[in-house]
């Protein structure tokens, strides 16, 4: 199977190659503007449809049932973090929950300070592994003790809103179809420009495509941080699987797969801490970018039936941002040739920035998608404006990520061996 998807990669480089100059250098300068549009599109969509009728995350919502919920919290190295998470996770305003930690051999004092909480606070049940068994081996055992229908998984160091809970749980009380519901992070590392940056992309980029996708019929992912899944749908679905290293992703596929419905609530926030250095941000993206081309890999052959068309446009649009990074080294590579080498009007690329006109198009529509981002957006987070002048740098930032993890986690993910179970490393949790 691998070896066909590299041939067919080979045969779609060479064409790229052979059309390269008359058409691939204009997507690699107008696929960000389209992209934009349809962000800005969608999440206006989302904002005036339902978001904008909702009695925002500081009210406690009334649910037409309060069935029992399982806060799921998987921890590898979380000592530092763990007190102020069970203390949030404890602090919902729902009547009737339970959190399981599942301490995933951790080699700090992840352990003793959970058996610690476990003391203080009735709700926590603690599971201990003796080794490092992996994010996804963790939910799974996590929902085979679990007590309820639902349950809530959130990362070690995430402090859930009080009202967090009840806003993840509600549409799944009211559309039996809808199998998982994804959150609201927001990002509390705001002291280097690499955090402040992230502060933008999780509003202005992160956000609207969420918004976005939900509009247009499937959401790429739930977020790994905050989200809520009904038990059968799980069941159904498969589980997580634990030799993927995004588990987050495959299981929003699997879900989807299914023909069960992901939506997206803004009202369930989550205050999340993220890499603030270089060597941090770019392990974290070339783990995504890894474990998006592991998904893709792993359901592309299983899509060609009718009934699973509704999952095209995700594939469409994920093969797009493919195409584009491979459009962009490819312009690239024969620029820098060009400069040396005569080249046949068919691969002649005499530059790699954008025309003059079109640089202020994208430079403008770029400044109104942050702008619409952060406006909607400062409704969950009120300091969310003044760091409008850091986004400025996103562009520059998360095309260039963008690019360079998907070079790097294609080839990875390509040639990882399956049997190779996925294990968590010591995160990247920022300046404190």
């Amino acid at each position: 199977m691998k070896a066909k998807i590299v041939g067919t990669s080979l045969i779609a480089l060479m064409v790229l190659c052979g059309l390269y100059a008359g058409f691939m250098l204009d997507f690699v300068f107008f696929y960000p503007l389209f992209m934009s549009f349809i962000w800005i599109i969608g999440g206006i969509y989302f904002y005036y449809h339902w978001e904008r009728i909702s009695l925002g995350p500081d009210v406690v919502p009334v649910l037409p049932e309060y069935p029992f919920v399982s806060i799921v919290i998987p921890c590898f190295n979380e000592g530092k973090n763990l007190a102020e998470t069970i203390e949030a996770a404890a602090q919902q305003n729902y009547p009737n929950f339970e959190i399981i930690a599942i301490n995933d051999g951790s080699s700090d004092d992840t352990g003793a300070t959970l058996d610690q909480l476990a003391l203080l606070y009735p709700r926590l049940r603690v599971v201990h592994f003796a080794e490092n068994q992996g994010k996804a081996m963790a939910l799974n055992m996590a929902t085979l003790i679990a007590k309820g229908e639902y349950f809530v998984t959130i990362d070690g160091d995430a402090m859930l809103h009080p009202n967090a809970t009840a806003y993840l749980i509600k549409p799944m009380l009211l559309n039996p179809r809808v199998g998982a519901v994804t959150g609201n992070p927001r990002v509390r590392t705001r002291a280097t420009l690499v955090g402040k940056v992230q502060v933008g992309e999780f509003s202005s980029i992160i956000g609207l495509i969420k918004r976005a996708q939900r509009i247009y019929g499937h959401i790429f992912t739930v977020s790994g941080v905050i989200a809520a899944f009904r038990r059968r749908a799980v069941h159904d679905s498969g589980y997580w699987d634990t030799h993927l290293v995004t588990e987050d992703i495959d299981i929003s596929w699997a879900l989807q797969l299914n023909h069960w419905q992901i939506q997206y609530e803004p009202c369930a926030l989550a205050g999340i801490l993220m890499p603030e250095t270089l060597r941090g941000l770019w392990k974290q993206r070339l783990r995504w970018a890894q474990g998006g081309a592991e998904v893709f890999y792993k359901y592309i052959l299983l899509l060609g039936h009718w009934r699973d068309r509704r999952m095209w446009m995700l594939v469409i649009d994920y093969s797009l941002s493919a195409t584009w990074a491979l459009s962009y080294i490819l312009s690239l590579i024969l620029h820098i040739i060009g400069l040396y080498i005569p080249m046949p009007p068919g691969l002649n690329v005499p530059t790699i920035w954008p025309p003059a006109f079109w640089g202020l198009v994208l430079a403008t529509v770029g400044l109104v998608q942050f702008t619409t981002a952060l406006i909607i957006e400062s409704r969950y987070d009120h300091k969310l404006l003044k760091i409008l002048s850091w986004t400025i740098w996103y562009p520059l930032v998360f095309w260039s990520l963008s690019l360079f993890t998907t070079l790097v986690g294609f080839p990875k993910a390509l040639f990882k061996r399956k049997s190779k179970r996925a294990v968590w490393t010591s995160p990247d949790r920022g300046f404190r």
